[in-house]
């Protein structure tokens, strides 16, 4: 009877028709958006992923004023941190005074992506958030295959495309103007951005609230800027209750705009969503094996022209996003759980031993172990595909296998747009 009212409920009232779309919207945003049928149906899920897409493309090309920013020097502490709430869920709102601090800083091993705690330690940042998204294996990628393009220091250490397809972008010119929207890397390097990332969407162009398609609580981190320079971050937990739901992308929208921020929209989100501070993880990150290990990341120096970020992907032809199978925590988990199994023994019938007829064995010393698959489950795009080309100088290009993990709105596969189809997320 209970579940006959419940269904009746979702799906004969408007009210319930309302929660579905709203929890199909949360799951479209997450590793899982395949999932989302389950609430709306594979029709509508796919019309809903594709009016994401649509949205994110639209709001993308609006051009920037950028002569509305106007960067000023500020003396003082360089930073300054506060927290934030909202209707279920808390964060962190970091202020950076001076745009120029902010560096795009990548791993310093091959084939693995770096926790933020490290990179801020290892390269004695004052703080910083995550970066672009990436490719994402079951949730459980190594952060070593980036999604779009990396810029640093005004070189260009990873794209997936040549330098005349347009890709979203969060990036910074050199006079520290940030820069948001969909651009080709040709017509990044004449805008002179030496920063840059990718993930979207674009929610603030021009000081105007730009349009939000689809909208459901998910961990975020956002970054917007003042017409006097001033950069804004902001992390909010998630997928925690009832300690923080998450937040939708409007929330985080009116927050920017209440700042006063006239351009903004957001880095990658779900579980990749931190922010660390001196050091120190401040934010609670939604994954279960605590920080994870990521591509990219945005980092607060005092001196950032000293920084020197190597090119970690010069050279590689092909690109491992790993996933179950090389994730230290989860195979740590299933050898945990693994060993807590009881064991169990049975005596053996002496009559019927004595009577039984031997059955055939397995071939002394073989064993037969399945391979475990990198391929992921991930959101929206279609996987990515595995071949490689060079691109843009001066780094050639390579094209990681897998699938993109990106919040609040999934990625989009490596030099493609989302058109009609993110992690955080989102992985």
């Amino acid at each position: 009877m209970f579940g006959f009212l419940s269904s009746s409920f979702l799906y004969l009232t408007p009210l319930g028709t309302n929660i579905r779309m709203f929890l199909a919207n949360t799951v479209i945003e997450t590793q899982h958006r395949d999932w989302a049928w389950i609430f709306v149906g594979a029709k509508k899920r796919d019309e809903m992923i594709n009016a994401i897409g649509l949205m994110s493309d639209a709001n993308a090309k609006e051009a920037q004023d950028l002569s509305a920013i106007t960067i000023r020097k500020h003396e003082g502490e360089l930073t300054k941190v506060e927290d934030i709430s909202g209707h279920g869920w808390v964060g962190k709102k970091m202020y950076v005074y001076d745009p120029r601090a902010l560096r795009v800083v990548v791993p310093n091993t091959v084939g693995q992506g770096e926790r933020i705690t490290s990179m801020v330690q290892r390269t004695g940042a004052i703080a910083g958030v995550n970066g672009g998204g990436f490719d994402d294996p079951q949730g459980l990628g190594n952060g070593f295959a980036p999604v779009g393009v990396i810029m640093s220091g005004g070189k260009i250490l990873y794209t997936g495309v040549d330098g005349t397809v347009p890709q979203h972008v969060v990036a910074f010119t050199k006079e520290g103007k940030l820069v948001i929207g969909k651009y080709p890397i040709d017509q990044l390097l004449q805008m002179h951005v030496t920063d840059a990332v990718s993930f979207y969407p674009r929610v603030i162009a021009n000081g105007k609230a730009l349009p939000i398609e689809g909208d459901g609580l998910n961990p975020r981190t956002a970054i917007g800027q003042r017409a006097d320079g001033v950069i804004i971050l902001v992390v909010i937990d998630g997928r925690q209750p009832p300690y923080s739901i998450g937040a939708t992308l409007k929330e985080v929208q009116d927050l920017l705009l209440a700042e006063g921020c006239i351009n903004a929209g957001f880095l990658d989100g779900g579980a990749s969503s931190e922010m660390v501070v001196n050091g120190q993880l401040i934010t609670k990150p939604s994954s279960k094996y605590g920080e994870r290990r990521l591509p990219s990341a945005l980092l607060v120096f005092e001196h950032p022209d000293k920084i020197q970020v190597p090119n970690i992907w010069d050279g590689l032809t092909k690109i491992d996003p790993g996933g179950a199978y090389d994730n230290p925590g989860y195979i740590a988990d299933m050898q945990k759980q693994h060993s807590n199994k009881p064991k169990t023994t049975s005596t053996p019938n002496a009559k019927a031993s004595a009577t039984r007829t031997p059955e055939p064995t397995q071939t002394p010393g073989v064993i037969e172990t399945p391979s475990p698959s990198p391929e992921g489950s991930l959101a929206p795009s279609p996987g990515v595909t595995p071949s490689v080309k060079p691109t843009v100088s001066p780094t050639p290009a390579v094209t990681p296998t897998g699938r993109p993990s990106v919040s609040p709105t999934p990625g989009a596969t490596p030099g493609e747009t989302p058109t009609g189809t993110p992690s955080g997320k989102n992985k």
